[in-house]
């Protein structure tokens, strides 16, 4: 591995609804930004702050420039809306491609931002996201892994299903998944942790799960998103209805691409809770937005 000399953070993944948001956090830091993109990204170039460069992670050849000056890397990237089939081989050759490229640039730090490990058998989705998190930590580079449950925020796709059912349906079938708990958080912790990752003393590759401050149901979500908006939202149980049906019927309702719904939906048979929230005393931010207040700013902001 090449001794750092970099000064610059990357984040994959930029032009994604995390990305962006990450991208702007840091440059109002004063920090020197390179992002990267699949494709050319245009208009998008235009903040002289930021430096775009061109990158696919499966495509080896195209790595070592893009890793050029790094000290931090974020991996925000995944390809479980992609619609391709087999999408976690893809995952893991993109985690080890960029662990590899990472490790030969000489960076500090990877930054990962992944999803949480329920107490059951994982979804195709989950078991992705943490498959990537655990061949992130196991590389040469020190590796922090973020696992966060729904971020809330305009542009998330687990948000905008939320947000469509509470908001369009008058009345709905209440499946029994919809019972499950947890702790949403609100975009804009989600990136106060994620630039205090890049920061945090360690002595080891480690996780940290990402929680919201409150606990809520399913059912309390879309109760909660209907209050704000003035609407009743009325739900009538429906026990068999299991994920798999049900997004089938997301198709109708959502503006959520269907791949990803459903990928996302068929994560939500067992309650997602975190093991701690140890996180945020570890960062100095305990001022977490609630979910009431992180769901007024997601739909103001539409």
């Amino acid at each position: 591995m090449n001794s750092s000399t970099g000064t610059a953070t990357l984040v994959t993944g930029a032009t994604g609804f995390v990305g962006r948001a990450l991208v702007q956090a840091l440059v109002t830091r004063g920090e020197p930004v390179i992002a990267l993109s699949r494709r050319p990204v245009g208009s998008q170039s235009s903040d002289r702050r930021v430096t775009w460069r061109t990158c696919d992670l499966l495509n080896p050849e195209t790595l070592p420039g893009a890793f050029a000056g790094v000290r931090v890397a974020y991996y925000l990237v995944h390809s479980m809306g992609s619609g391709r089939a087999g999408y976690r081989a893809l995952e893991r050759r993109s985690a080890e491609s960029f662990v590899a490229a990472a490790a030969s640039a000489g960076v500090e730090r990877i930054v990962y931002l992944g999803g949480p490990a329920p107490p059951g058998r994982p979804s195709e989705h989950l078991r992705s996201r943490l498959e990537v998190g655990e061949i992130l930590r196991s590389g040469p580079v020190l590796a922090v892994e973020l696992r966060a449950a729904m971020v809330i925020g305009n542009g998330s796709a687990s948000w905008r299903i939320v947000r469509d059912l509470a908001m369009r349906l008058p009345i709905m079938v209440l499946p029994r998944w919809l019972a499950s708990r947890t702790r949403p958080v609100a975009l804009a912790d989600v990136i106060a942790a994620l630039v205090g990752a890049a920061q945090l003393p360690l002595e080891h590759s480690t996780w940290f799960d990402l929680p919201g401050p409150d606990t809520v149901s399913g059912q309390q979500i879309l109760e909660r998103i209907a209050a704000i908006r003035g609407r009743r939202f009325l739900a009538i149980k429906v026990p068999f209805l299991t994920p798999q049906l049900s997004a089938l019927w997301l198709k109708l309702v959502t503006r959520t691409d269907f791949a990803l719904a459903r990928e996302l939906v068929q994560g939500l048979k067992d309650d997602l809770l975190p093991e701690d929230d140890r996180i945020w005393a570890l960062l100095g931010h305990t001022q977490l937005l609630s979910f009431d207040e992180a769901a007024r700013r997601a739909l103001a902001s539409e």
